[in-house]
């Protein structure tokens, strides 16, 4: 029920401006399902639907440990076969995997069951700390919640951050979440009066990416070592300060690029890069194009 009130809610018809989304559950048996919950789910449509699909994701059920009916393998691999994208949450990606398409590939899926997956597909790479793994035409997504951060993904991938920002705002959810699925494991609580000290740190920073930002003075914002610092942030987030910088520089540059006229050397003083060939640079790595076509894909400007 989770994962099915995940993607009706980020796939919702908006308007606003925002992509119109002809959203569907399907399933092989169409008529009432029994949801984990207990609750029944009237699905009206059969695997038809997936036929004309540009976007398929395979969503967790409970008897996810025995295969598929064939039916549901091969609609599956026709989607993928002619061009749909295809991604799974959670224990879904155990579908992708039976139907073959994550022969080669990297994938995830939640943490309790990365270890099944792995031993039962052994031509997959399972990566069982990643909160999403993007391989192109097929993308896996971590357990529970996390289905947010896949769906969230795939609108940043395909209409740009500001519609991705924009859905995100209207759930009540960070547009995007640096790490993986170990950060999450513990309550996200904070522990002590420090943890909250980091908080403000990191929100401080948000609103002063044009400034170099080093370790040294976030640490001392926060009244820590810069040892301490540094290990209380990578418990906290997953990652370094370093790379949680970067992500955030990334994704603010994004938002200015699709949502202003600034010129790229502005925007990325702006973010802190401090010149345009540094942001270019890291720009190609995370996109895979430069700002410039980036910009050409996704501006609202007129």
């Amino acid at each position: 029920m989770l994962g099915a009130g995940i993607v009706s809610e980020v796939f919702d018809a908006r308007g606003q401006g925002l992509p119109a989304f002809d959203f569907a559950l399907c399933t092989d048996r169409p008529g009432r399902v029994r949801t984990d919950v207990g609750l029944p789910l009237v699905v009206d449509h059969g695997l038809d639907r997936l036929a004309a699909a540009d976007l398929v994701i395979a969503l967790p059920w409970a008897d996810f440990r025995t295969p598929p009916a064939p039916a549901v393998l091969d609609a599956l691999t026709a989607a993928h076969a002619r061009g749909a994208l295809v991604a799974a949450h959670c224990v879904g990606a155990f579908a992708l995997a039976a139907a073959g398409l994550l022969d080669g590939r990297r994938a995830t899926t939640h943490w309790r069951f990365a270890g099944l997956l792995a031993e039962r597909h052994p031509e997959v790479t399972v990566e069982p700390d990643a909160l999403y793994v993007d391989q192109g035409t097929v993308v896996t997504g971590a357990g529970a919640a996390a289905g947010f951060d896949l769906c969230l993904h795939l609108l940043r991938r395909e209409y740009g951050a500001t519609t991705a920002n924009a859905i995100a705002r209207d759930l009540v959810l960070p547009s995007h979440r640096d790490g993986g699925q170990a950060q999450y494991l513990a309550t996200p609580v904070p522990e002590d009066s420090r943890d909250e000290r980091l908080t403000d740190v990191l929100a401080w920073a948000r609103e002063n990416l044009h400034q170099p930002l080093p370790v040294a003075e976030l640490a001392r914002r926060a009244l820590m070592s810069r040892r301490f610092f540094a290990r209380r942030f990578a418990a906290s987030t997953g990652t370094t300060p370093h790379a949680w910088l970067l992500g955030l520089r990334l994704s603010r540059a994004e938002e200015l690029l699709e949502t202003t006229e600034l010129p790229v050397e502005e925007i990325a003083r702006a973010v802190g890069f401090g010149s345009a060939a540094v942001l270019r640079a890291q720009f190609v790595r995370r996109r895979g194009v430069p700002p410039r076509a980036y910009r050409r894909s996704f501006s609202r400007t007129p």
